[in-house]
C-alpha cells in the first residue's frame, strides 16, 4: 500500500491512509461484536474490562485505566454500572485509601466464561488462519505502541 505522506496531495486517496484502515476496521469489528455484546448485555468497554479483571483480579482503577487506554474519569462510571449489574466489586485499598481496587464477583467470572464461548464467532468473521491472526494482532499492537510513543514525545 502506498504511503500518502510520500505521494503528492493530489494522488492520496482515503483508502491509502493507515489511520482510516484502522478506524474502519474497528467499525467493522464493532458490527461483528454487536450481537455478541447484546446477548451478554454489555458494551465493548465493559466486555474488555471483564476480560482484564479475569486475567488479573483486584486491580486498581488507575491500573485498569492504563491497561484499557481509558481515563479514570471514564472508567469509574462504567465500573459503577458493572457493580450495579453484580459483575464487579469496588473497595478502597486497605494499604492506600486513595486507591480503589476492583475485582470480579462470581457472576462476573461466569459472564467471562460465557463471553469466551463467543470467540469463535469473531475469529471466523475475521477470515484469517490462526497464524495470520496472531501475526496481524502483533503488528497492530506494535503500531499502537509506536503511535503512543510518538504522541508522548510530541507533547
Amino acid at each position: 500500500m502506498s504511503n500518502p505522506e510520500q505521494g503528492s496531495k493530489n494522488t492520496a486517496k482515503l483508502g491509502d491512509f493507515m489511520c482510516f484502515a484502522v478506524y474502519s476496521t474497528n467499525l467493522a469489528y464493532s458490527r461483528v461484536y454487536k450481537p455478541v455484546l447484546e446477548q451478554l448485555g454489555l458494551t465493548y468497554p465493559q466486555y474488555v474490562t471483564i476480560i482484564c479483571l479475569w486475567e488479573e483480579d483486584m486491580q486498581t482503577v488507575k491500573g485498569l485505566s492504563e491497561k484499557l487506554f481509558l481515563e479514570p474519569s471514564t472508567l469509574t462510571p462504567m465500573l459503577k454500572r458493572l457493580e450495579a449489574m453484580g459483575y464487579v466489586r469496588r473497595e478502597r485499598d486497605t494499604e492506600d485509601e486513595r486507591s480503589v481496587r476492583v475485582s470480579l464477583t462470581e457472576a462476573g467470572r461466569q459472564l467471562r466464561e460465557k463471553a469466551f464461548d463467543y470467540r469463535e464467532i469473531t475469529a471466523r468473521a475475521a477470515g484469517l488462519t490462526p497464524d495470520e491472526f496472531r501475526t496481524l494482532q502483533k503488528a497492530v499492537v506494535k503500531l499502537r505502541t509506536n503511535l503512543i510513543d510518538a504522541a508522548g514525545s510530541n507533547s
